[in-house]
């Protein structure tokens, strides 16, 4: 068979011919037979798949329109219809019938798109965004992410998963579209949308593991592997015996959402727990298949490592030896903001909460990059390569994983307070890196994110009810509990209530006009930072100065300056003396 080799072969419904009538691929090296169901109404028809070789099969032309519904069939038994694994969609949910999806072509067919280097991301759950919680409803929020200064989207994972409610993150059918957000047709409207308002769109995928309940994978590939093993359990078999096959099941998917649909481009979950020792890892072939779309359709795409390890690779272009990723999710930033605003000392933040750690992260990007971690009790982390950008660097105060990972969700304003809030966020929103808000951050949201799920095996149910609460035992007292992820209440609870607090949505609105006036492209080197005991100054290409107080006495200093653009409690400039409160922020021209 030919060499698949960045040679993609597409798989599920085919494009249909001139006649109507379609072929259907599946890759199923496991079953020794498989027949694939295609149903009119009540009426049935079985066709058996043909093999091409490699465990790829292929049915003969069939006719089967777009909204036709069909399934497998394994081993010649008619006990079971399993969905196609590269379904675009499951009406009646994981373990139904997959229908056939047609999409027309993109209509914002002159967007180029844009690059990391001018992105202001803000991240939403699809579900929660909006009260109807779907992708025709989010439509109607648009204007006013683009007139808040948002340009690019991070959806959280859009693809299907058991029930009706999810994070996403407990997908088994990474094609299929998740039904409660709306059609394929909704999400291709939703793209269409943004594009017109200059507002790209990343689709956060799930690479490193699979959901429990509907992973019908491992019934027609090697899709696991026990080489290698992952927080999750087994990991996705990336360099075992029939890897081929499995990576281009998930190349495959890369090419759907940037294809297909058009997004602009992918947050990849965890990385670092894709396990692949490849000579050609996965990721240098995701980056690969991203220029190859990207250049044929004339648009400048985006992919986003979520990555916890300050592993240069990642960033440095594939001619380098190195994975090509745009851009990478930065947790230390946070950690060290986190830790200085709240104080907190458990897990991870053990290694942070000190002042010179936040100026480090201000100035590099990463704070641990080579020297000994506590948390981890090893030496970690290296410095960015000298050809990584600042805008390459994801930084938050905030994320999805950062609020619903808690125990009740809570978010940081309800934590630390307006003040330290303004502070927080005035240091990243301001500082040299790309920055991205986590959705109803920007006007002081009070509701909280918790964990949420929607699962229909009891068992599963059990078992997710009792690991929260095994995961958070010493923190459940004096009043506070592990909120039950099963429970509808815990996903309502988790809407945006769209209440503003002026006082921060004013601070945001500010902070992105001044960093929309910034100077783009720049390095490291245009980048200074200086610290003196609790202050923190750094300028970004000469552009502003910005300053923070992170400690508990006010500070007065002189200053080179004479207008301030911008301020969080209290602070003040006369006469080139500027004033700031504990806990101030200030940007200075």
């Amino acid at each position: 068979m030919t060499d698949h080799t960045f040679a993609y072969l597409p798989l599920g419904p085919l494009p249909a011919g001139p006649d109507g009538r379609r072929r259907f691929r599946l890759w199923a090296p496991l079953p020794r037979r498989v027949d694939l169901a295609v149903f009119d109404g009540q009426n049935r028809r079985l066709i058996a798949m043909q093999p091409e070789g490699d465990g790829y099969l292929l049915s003969e032309p069939v006719r089967a329109p777009a909204g036709t519904r069909y399934g497998f069939y394994r081993n010649g038994k008619q006990d079971k219809l399993y969905p196609d694994p590269a379904s675009r969609y499951q009406p009646d949910g994981v373990h139904g019938k997959s229908e056939v999806i047609d999409l027309e072509a993109p209509v914002s067919s002159d967007w180029a798109g844009h690059g990391l280097e001018r992105a202001v991301i803000y991240e939403l759950h699809v579900g929660t965004f909006t009260v109807a919680g779907t992708l025709r409803a989010a439509i109607d929020r648009l204007d006013y992410l683009r007139d808040l200064g948002v340009n690019t989207l991070e959806l959280m994972p859009l693809n299907q998963t058991p029930g009706d409610r999810n994070w996403g993150y407990d997908g088994v059918l990474p094609f299929s579209l998740f039904r409660a957000y709306g059609r394929p047709e909704d999400f291709r409207a939703f793209l269409d949308a943004a594009h017109a308002r200059g507002i790209a769109v990343l689709v956060d995928v799930v690479y490193n593991h699979l959901g429990p309940e509907g992973n019908y994978l491992p019934k027609f590939f090697p899709v696991f592997t026990e080489k290698h093993h992952t927080p999750w359990g087994a990991a996705i078999n990336f360099d075992d015996a029939q890897a081929d096959g499995v990576r281009n099941y998930w190349l495959e998917n890369v090419r759907m959402w940037l294809e297909e649909y058009g997004a602009d481009g992918l947050r990849i979950d965890a990385v670092h727990a894709i396990k692949d020792y490849s000579a050609t890892h996965f990721l240098e072939e995701v980056s690969a298949l991203a220029d190859r779309v990207g250049e044929e359709q004339g648009r400048e795409l985006i992919l986003i490592a979520e990555c916890d390890l300050n592993a240069p690779r990642y960033l440095r272009s594939r001619e380098r030896g190195g994975y090509g990723m745009s851009g990478q999710w930065v947790d230390e930033f946070h950690h060290a903001l986190h830790g200085i605003l709240t104080g907190e000392t458990n897990g991870y933040y053990e290694d942070f909460g000190r002042v010179e750690q936040l100026a480090k992260a201000l100035r590099d990007g990463y704070v641990y990059t080579g020297q000994y971690s506590p948390h981890r009790q090893r030496n970690f982390g290296a410095p960015p390569p000298a050809d990584v950008t600042p805008a390459q660097l994801v930084v938050f105060l905030q994320n999805h994983d950062q609020v619903g990972n808690r125990m009740e969700g809570d978010r940081l304003l309800e934590d630390v307070g307006v003040d330290k809030y303004l502070l927080g966020a005035g240091t990243y929103l301001l500082s040299p890196f790309t920055p991205l808000i986590f959705m109803g951050e920007e006007y002081g949201e009070q509701r909280r994110f918790p964990y949420f799920v929607h699962h229909g095996d009891d068992w599963l149910i059990k078992a997710v009810r009792e690991g929260r609460a095994k995961e958070f035992a010493a923190f459940q007292k004096d009043g506070h509990h592990v909120p039950d992820p099963q429970a509808e209440e815990t996903f309502r609870s988790a809407k945006l209530s769209w209440d503003p607090d002026a006082r921060i949505a004013d601070f945001y609105r500010a902070a992105l006009h001044l960093r929309a006036a910034a100077p783009k492209g720049i390095s490291f080197e245009d980048v200074s930072v200086d610290r003196a005991g609790t202050l923190i100054t750094w300028n970004v290409a000469g552009n502003h100065t910005a300053c923070g107080n992170y400690g508990d006495e006010a500070l007065t200093i002189d200053v080179d300056s004479d207008r301030l653009l911008l301020a969080s409690n209290g602070a003040t400039l006369e006469n080139n003396r500027l004033h700031l409160p504990a806990w101030g922020f200030a940007a200075l021209a």
